[in-house]
């Protein structure tokens, strides 16, 4: 006899002990058990789902654009055709001088272009890795920056903000273009 018979048994006798009136109890008290359970677990879930899908859907659909927006530019970089070394190193050296000034020296070592800072402005050596990435059409392959303030003060806008360190971009091999 498996070991839920006896529990079964004492059960409907249990039940049969109960007034009719107790049993309806029982039956509605489980009904309304039942009709929550069915809530929480069956449908909730889906409402809720449901209630979000429109924002969700508004959420992927930007995410989807920014995507496209992002494999647009990466086919547009993958279209440029590679500069000449010559051309790199003159754009470099003019972007050193035009953006940084004082504060930034260059170095090219084989394939290998060295920035060194001095307290070079934020702000300055942003607009220089931008040009860098545009017109030399090279991205920084090392970097090794301290963070420094300009009299131990940071404006909330980072202003005063300044770098020191090296930056070092991996140059073309050779002077012809692919």
């Amino acid at each position: 006899m498996s070991p839920a018979k006896p529990l079964y048994a004492q059960a409907l006798r249990h039940w049969q002990a109960l007034a009719p009136r107790e049993q309806r109890l029982v039956l509605a008290a489980a009904a309304v058990l039942a009709v929550a359970l069915f809530w929480w677990v069956g449908l909730a879930p889906a409402l809720a789902t449901l209630r979000h899908a429109g924002l969700r859907q508004h959420e992927l659909d930007a995410q989807w654009q920014q995507m496209q927006g992002l494999q647009a530019e990466t086919r547009a970089l993958q279209a440029q055709t590679r500069l000449p070394r010559s051309e790199v190193i003159q754009a470099l050296e003019s972007s050193v001088h035009q953006r940084l000034g004082g504060s930034g020296q260059l170095s090219i070592q084989g394939d290998r272009a060295t920035l060194t800072l001095k307290a070079a402005p934020a702000e300055a050596l942003a607009q220089w890795l931008v040009q860098a990435r545009v017109n030399a059409r090279l991205l920084p392959s090392e970097m090794r920056l301290n963070r420094s303030t300009a009299a131990g003060v940071q404006a909330a806008d980072g202003q005063g903000v300044s770098w020191d360190g090296t930056l070092s971009l991996s140059l073309p091999t050779s002077d012809v273009a692919p």
